[in-house]
């Protein structure tokens, strides 16, 4: 790739100088979504697959998001930033340990967004000072409504597979990716084919049949957007597959054969806390907002907050067939959340003899003012 003029910044200083910063893919794309890729984001919109993420169909968000041009009308080129954050184990070891709980791979650390921003902001810096001031540049990682991912195969860094993630044949599926559109202007970059064949691990590993076809999300029924995105309690349907999934699930990017070339991140951001490896669910319950805030701070899973996460938590305990877990989970009956309370009925459900809940029923129904939390009383009795 070369610039548009003899003193301009050549493709190889810019990759150069992206890797020297810390980034380990680097690709440039044309500020444009092909028509496919267009139609995909239509088809999500209009069947209100996006669940209750609002913004997807916000009618000035959305022409945006369709065109990089109408987001930036000066922008000429877009610069595709990859980060590895490949884990040392198989994320979906703790399937096999009920009473532990599973976090996404990306979630036991720091929160990427910071780290990524701050190299973005650095390679935008270097841009501008080596055109002489003459060019134009903003980032973006998850701040404005970018496709990124067809935008990151259009410059060559991988392709989007069944699972509507990104893939690379170097770094399987674990890149973090952010952008710097620029005024620079690069030559168009090789799209990336796509490598996927005939292979539908992703889709078949999927415990909430979230892919209605290959290359289809539906959000509604990912356990990703289940527990971060998703505000009320659980669908019921959904409750038994999350099994000890408390954040996030990377069960369709664990599957994917490619992962066989990937590598672990050198990143120490991205290393997993030593205390968010395997944690017990046990741990979890008895957090209260000001110890929620203090465990997670810097990570990604303080932005869910103390209600939404201890739901999640609740629907693994009642999934771990732990019994020793009622005592903390009868305390959550009384929380001032009722989301959490909720949840706990439920979980509670799942985990005692018919007798032992119908007494706790007796004891909470009457003072239970929210008509939620009474459903699921009366619904946890009935199913008895």
């Amino acid at each position: 790739m070369t610039a548009r003029s003899a003193d301009a910044i050549t493709f190889d200083m810019l990759e150069a100088k992206a890797r020297e910063i810390g980034f380990d893919v680097c690709g440039v794309a044309r500020p444009q979504i092909d028509p496919r890729n267009q139609q995909r984001l239509d088809e999500f919109v209009a069947a209100g697959e996006y669940g209750s993420m609002a913004w997807m169909n916000d009618p000035e968000r959305l022409p945006r998001r369709r065109d990089p041009e109408m987001l930036w009308p000066d922008v000429k080129s877009v610069i595709v930033l990859g980060s590895n954050y490949g884990p040392a184990e198989n994320p979906m070891a703790l399937l096999d340990h009920p009473d532990r709980a599973m976090i996404s791979v990306y979630a036991k650390n720091k929160d990427y967004h910071d780290l990524i921003k701050k190299r973005l902001k650095q390679l935008a810096r270097w841009l501008v000072e080596k055109s002489g001031g003459r060019e134009q540049v903003k980032v973006f990682v998850d701040t404005a409504p970018v496709l990124e991912k067809p935008l990151g195969q259009a410059s060559g860094i991988g392709w989007q597979g069944k699972h509507t993630n990104l893939v690379s044949r170097e770094f399987g599926s674990w890149l973090f990716l952010g952008e710097v559109f620029t005024t620079l202007e690069f030559e168009e970059a090789s799209a990336e084919i796509d490598h996927c064949g005939s292979c539908s691990k992703c889709l078949s590993a999927c415990p909430t049949d979230a892919f209605p076809v290959p290359y289809k999300l539906d959000a509604r029924k990912c356990i990703s957007y289940l527990t971060i995105e998703h505000d009320g309690l659980i669908p019921k349907q959904f409750r038994k597959p999350m099994g000890n999934r408390i954040y996030g699930c990377d069960d369709c990017l664990a599957v994917c054969p490619w992962n066989k070339f990937a590598s672990r991140t050198e990143e120490l951001a991205f290393i997993p806390r030593a205390e968010l490896t395997a944690p017990r669910l046990a741990d979890f319950l008895d957090l209260d907002d000001g110890a929620f805030r203090a465990f997670f701070t810097g990570s990604p899973i303080k932005r869910i907050g103390r209600a939404k996460f201890l739901r999640n938590v609740l629907i693994a305990a009642g999934n771990s067939g732990a019994p020793n877990l009622i005592p903390r989970i009868e305390k959550l009956l009384i929380d001032e959340s009722a989301l959490i309370r909720g949840s706990a009925v439920w979980a509670l459900a799942q985990l005692m003899d018919e007798n032992g809940f119908n007494t706790l029923k007796a004891k909470h129904f009457d003072r239970e003012e929210d008509q939620s939390v009474r459903a699921e009383w009366d619904q946890a009795a009935q199913a008895a």
